[in-house]
């Protein structure tokens, strides 16, 4: 009996930022990579030019958008795949958020953003981006809060870091690979 059809993600966290490097927040502002997050996505392209993707798709935070180029080529670009809007706390250093705030983006469970998006509304638009996808294999950059509401609703919390690949077969609710 053939398989049914997949939708396969290949999701790829963007390069290191100043803001992963020091332990700030960075949420919707525009932030581009560090010369090590150029050369993360640089190591990608082998692994990525191996691979036959039906569409490939960005976030279009520049961030973002510049991993692609560099690790595979131009990207179409959508919002919905931008990390969390942390409103009042993007730029925060991690150290100085209160513990509540800490604690909800650990568990990653009722975290909300001041002035900002909960984790509710992220999944929510990421998941319509997703749906709206066709079958097929799919590869793309994003961030590292958009991957894990996708892994969180497979039961797996992991985070990925910075410059590294995760696969997910979304059609069967499977982690095939996590980067950590």
């Amino acid at each position: 009996m053939p398989s049914s059809p997949q939708k396969l993600l290949w999701l790829v966290r963007h390069g290191q930022t100043t803001r992963n490097r020091d332990g700030a927040l960075a949420g919707w502002d525009d932030v581009d990579l560090t010369s090590a997050g150029e050369s993360q996505a640089r190591a990608l392209r082998p692994e990525l030019a191996a691979q036959t993707f039906d569409q490939v798709w960005a976030s279009d935070l520049i961030r973002a958008v510049r991993t692609a180029q560099l690790a595979w080529g131009e990207p179409q670009t959508d919002a919905r795949l931008r990390e969390i809007d942390f409103g009042a706390l993007d730029g925060r250093l991690w150290e100085t958020l209160d513990a509540e705030h800490k604690e909800a983006l650990l568990r990653f469970e009722g975290f909300v953003a001041p002035n900002g998006e909960s984790l509710v509304q992220l999944q929510s638009r990421v998941e319509d981006f997703i749906d709206m996808l066709p079958t097929g294999r799919h590869l793309l950059f994003t961030h590292g809060g958009v991957i894990r509401v996708l892994c969180h609703r497979l039961g797996n919390t992991a985070f990925a870091q910075p410059g590294t690949v995760t696969v997910v077969d979304w059609t069967n609710q499977v982690l095939m690979r996590a980067s950590i």
